[in-house]
């Protein structure tokens, strides 16, 4: 049998070859496990600089008197930032959190709590179908999660679907690293040491596995726009961060 008929309607799970329904139930567990430590993780894998990345990513939205949909929301880190920002600006944002993993949208509710932050939506969905009406967002945000998506191709164009037209897509996500021996360090390091540290505070090596080959199987910037221009997105572009290590990609519905 042919590697090509072998791989039908298989996809990647990190560098294994699993089923599209597999990949769900995998992802599931893998982000139930290290829920309650996912915060701590961000910090420790990326030395702070995650919030630097985020905070990049929230200044993409200018106008907070809006409606956005944060997916693969997680603990809540974009949806919380727009949310204070949009309360020292005197802003009426409305927002939803949606996840499709109930323990990190868990997290993020007691997160809100602790931030004195009530009355939020939280919805538990798949970003491949999603439970909204056409042209309903302004904003479509998603940052570290894209790449979890079993069918990218799908998620793009339910982003699509979902945004009112003129509404903007925004996506943080790991990328690939343009100076080669930064790239050959930062491999080293997502490979051989990320792993252990996920062992140290999460017991949990194998999720952090998955992690490093995740991104490195991602598509690289170029590939990801033509993605989302496959989609039907336009004015598609994106800004690199650290030398590559992630990039914000912005297009819109026209």
């Amino acid at each position: 049998m042919s590697e090509k008929k072998s791989n039908k309607g298989k996809t990647n799970f990190g560098f294994k070859k699993v089923d599209y329904k597999q990949k769900k139930s995998l992802i599931e567990e893998v982000f139930s496990s290290v829920a309650p430590k996912y915060d701590i993780m961000n910090d420790l894998m990326s030395f702070g600089i995650h919030r630097l990345w985020k905070d990049e990513f929230c200044r993409q939205i200018p106008n907070l008197n809006a409606f956005v949909l944060d997916v693969a929301s997680g603990t809540g880190d974009i949806a919380f930032r727009l949310i204070k920002e949009a309360k020292n600006r005197g802003r009426n944002l409305r927002i939803i959190l949606s996840d499709i993993n109930h323990e990190m949208l868990k997290n993020a509710k007691s997160k809100a709590i602790d931030s004195n932050l009530l009355g939020l939506n939280y919805i538990c969905c798949d970003a491949e179908k999603l439970p909204f009406p056409d042209n309903s967002f302004d904003y479509y945000t998603i940052a570290f999660g894209i790449r979890n998506v079993p069918k990218i191709d799908i998620a793009l164009k339910e982003a699509y679907r979902v945004l009112k037209p003129t509404g903007k897509f925004l996506c943080l996500e790991f990328s690939k690293v343009e100076n080669e021996y930064l790239k050959q360090f930062y491999d080293f390091y997502s490979f051989n040491i990320i792993p252990k540290i996920g062992q140290l505070v999460t017991n949990n090596m194998k999720a952090y596995q998955y992690l490093a080959e995740s991104i490195d199987l991602f598509p690289d910037q170029d590939s990801f726009r033509n993605m989302i221009k496959a989609a039907g997105f336009a004015k598609v572009k994106y800004q690199n961060l650290t030398f590559g290590i992630a990039a914000i990609h912005s297009a819109y519905k026209l």
